[in-house]
């Protein structure tokens, strides 16, 4: 957007053309907040820079319509604001870096122009000084610091506004209902179980649990035929009834699996399946030279994060897609650094190093691919902050590769969908195994 922003205003007049846009979008913003302009009276806190000139045309357009408007310098702000109906954020922008306190509102709603001040727009990061606004305004597109916490929650609703510039070059993108409505394929008229079928390596004799909620979720989401393996189990009496079971040994099963993918179209290992190093070994072996498309989770990250050679040594001479999906803790594993602020360039580091798609869960998960590409997905909420989701996650993932969603746009599509789930649990108390369950509401959402 900085860089947008610099090639829009090379021109004379052209900057002050685009405060005027920008200032007449946040003036409307401002009356749709207030009801109206008679009586009214907005305060708008105005820094040095573009967001301060965008505040002061939007409080002289605000005054024509018959508002009281008081504009008050960012830097001789006082601790409280006077009493008003709405204040207006217009001390800092997407430039902002430093400490910000904000001034209180005094019980007047606010609304922030394009971020609230304070807030980091690459990062989401904020001090603990700044305080949640209202509403957001931002201008052509999203930042990701609207996007990542802290920031989402500062930001309060989001609304966007088209002020001409040219965002057609952006490198990273929000998933919504549209993109996944367009990724999912329809189910052909002479299906079968065997055209969408998917074989899930998960499990031992302590973790069966996370087998369990990963196959229930492939099933959900359109898996024709869901096969389940937990290494080391003969009998699995307590897998969803429409599970069909396969033994493997508990020690050295890779050259089972790879004799019998020719039938499956993905192929998910790991959760839960332990971290002792037989079975690290098979599932490295598998991973290496699985012909299908490979979904690796859970104890399965950790088993290529400690080959002796790092991930990429068994990731590389992948023909299909490959699908990493880290939490933080499993992201230090595999890249040897920790996440950092910036997560978007993260995950894209990751995905280049592994030559693997990315999803790197989280709060608002992010998804990258060794070329750079990337999405950020924000259907979900708490609720997802639960032992057991990211199983669910794992299976839904691998259910769409299994129906022949590419491997990126299957991960975006999955935690989006993933979300949505939760969204339709109750506020609290939502446990994993509520999840696969409210799959198939969501699903017909996409037609």
């Amino acid at each position: 957007m900085r860089a947008i922003d610099a090639a829009a205003t090379t021109q004379p007049g052209e900057f002050e053309a685009l405060v005027e846009v920008a200032g007449a979008a946040v003036a409307r913003a401002a009356l749709r907040m207030l009801g109206g302009a008679y009586g009214r009276r907005v305060v708008v806190v105005a820094g040095p820079g573009s967001n301060g000139a965008d505040g002061r045309v939007a409080a002289r357009r605000l005054t024509e319509r018959g508002v009281h408007v008081s504009v008050i310098d960012a830097a001789s702000a006082p601790a409280v604001l006077p009493r008003a109906d709405l204040v207006i954020d217009a001390a800092f922008g997407t430039g902002f870096r430093g400490d910000w306190t904000s001034p209180d509102p005094n019980g007047a709603p606010v609304l922030a122009i394009d971020i609230p001040s304070g807030v980091d727009a690459l990062t989401g990061a904020a001090g603990r000084g700044v305080l949640p606004v209202d509403r957001t305004i931002t201008f052509a597109a999203l930042k990701p610091g609207l996007l990542l916490p802290p920031g989402s929650v500062l930001a309060g609703v989001l609304e966007l506004a088209d002020i001409g510039l040219d965002v057609s070059g952006a490198e990273a993108h929000l998933v919504q209902h549209g993109d996944v409505a367009a990724w999912l394929p329809q189910r052909r008229a002479d299906a079968h179980k065997w055209r969408s079928a998917a074989w899930i390596i998960a499990g031992n004799a302590g973790m069966l649990g996370a087998a369990h909620l990963a196959a229930s979720a492939a099933q959900r989401t359109g898996a024709g035929m869901v096969r389940l393996s937990s290494p080391g189990i003969a009998t699995d009496n307590a897998a969803p009834d429409e599970v069909v079971g396969k033994p493997l040994p508990s020690h050295g099963w890779a050259a089972e699996v790879l004799d019998n993918l020719d039938r499956f179209h993905s192929l998910l290992v790991g959760p839960g399946l332990g971290r002792a190093d037989t079975t690290a070994l098979s599932i490295r072996e598998v991973v290496r030279r699985a012909s299908v498309p490979v979904v690796v989770d859970a104890d399965g990250l950790f088993a290529l994060a400690w080959s002796g050679e790092g991930p990429r040594a068994t990731l590389a001479e992948r023909q299909s897609a490959t699908v990493l999906t880290p939490h933080d803790g499993e992201y230090a594993l595999l890249a040897g650094e920790r996440v950092g602020p910036d997560r978007i360039a993260a995950a894209r580091r990751l995905a280049a190093r592994t030559t693997a798609l990315v999803a790197h869960k989280g709060p608002a998960p992010v998804f990258a691919d060794p070329d750079g590409r990337a999405v950020v997905v924000t259907a979900g909420d708490d609720r997802l902050a639960t032992a057991g989701t990211g199983d669910v996650l794992a299976g839904i993932i691998t259910a769409l590769v299994a129906q022949g969603v590419p491997g990126f746009e299957a991960a975006a599509a999955g935690a989006w969908i993933h979300g949505q789930a939760a969204r339709r649990a109750p506020r609290r108390g939502m446990v994993a195994g509520d999840l696969p369950a409210l799959i198939p509401a969501v699903l017909e959402t996409l037609g």
